[in-house]
């Protein structure tokens, strides 16, 4: 696909050593007035970067997201293509975005590097910790009924 859009850069931007902004694709690349860029960026084709956003070194957006107004992306943090993040959203070091965030807040998913048969067995077993604590409350819950209808009789 040609590449045939252009590079928006609004008022007090500021574009970082060895920083990537890649043109758009069909519509454009654009940076609102006041966005701040450190060192070593990937800005993909097409992304759109509201005003007053700070992005830190090692940042990757792929291509055709959104990222709001007054956002932070904290070094190595990525934001995968085609997704939106709400302005006042602030990402922490290290953090992958996986799925559009609709509300402001500070969001963080990194996780320490450990041998991969075991980060895939903690990443299944983490995706069912809300359940387990629930499971756990309740029978924890029905011991208690149990030892006190015990100390009763």
């Amino acid at each position: 696909v040609p590449q045939i859009g252009k590079v928006i850069l609004g008022n007090n931007v500021d574009v970082g050593a060895n920083t990537t902004i890649d043109r758009g694709a069909l519509g454009d690349t654009v940076l609102e007035d006041g966005v701040k860029l450190d060192n070593q960026i990937q800005i993909a084709h097409n992304v759109k970067i509201g005003k007053h956003t700070a992005i830190a070194a090692c940042v990757g957006i792929a291509g055709s997201s959104t990222i709001g107004a007054y956002c932070t992306l904290a070094g190595a943090s990525s934001v995968l293509g085609h997704l939106a993040l709400a302005d006042h959203v602030n990402v922490s070091a290290n953090s992958m975005i996986t799925h559009s965030i609709h509300q402001a807040g500070t969001y963080t998913g990194a996780m320490p590097t450990m041998e991969h048969a075991k980060w895939r067995k903690n990443i299944a077993r983490l995706k069912q910790l809300d359940d387990m604590v629930r499971r756990i409350k309740r029978l924890e819950s029905e011991l208690a009924e149990l030892r006190n209808s015990e100390k009763g009789s």
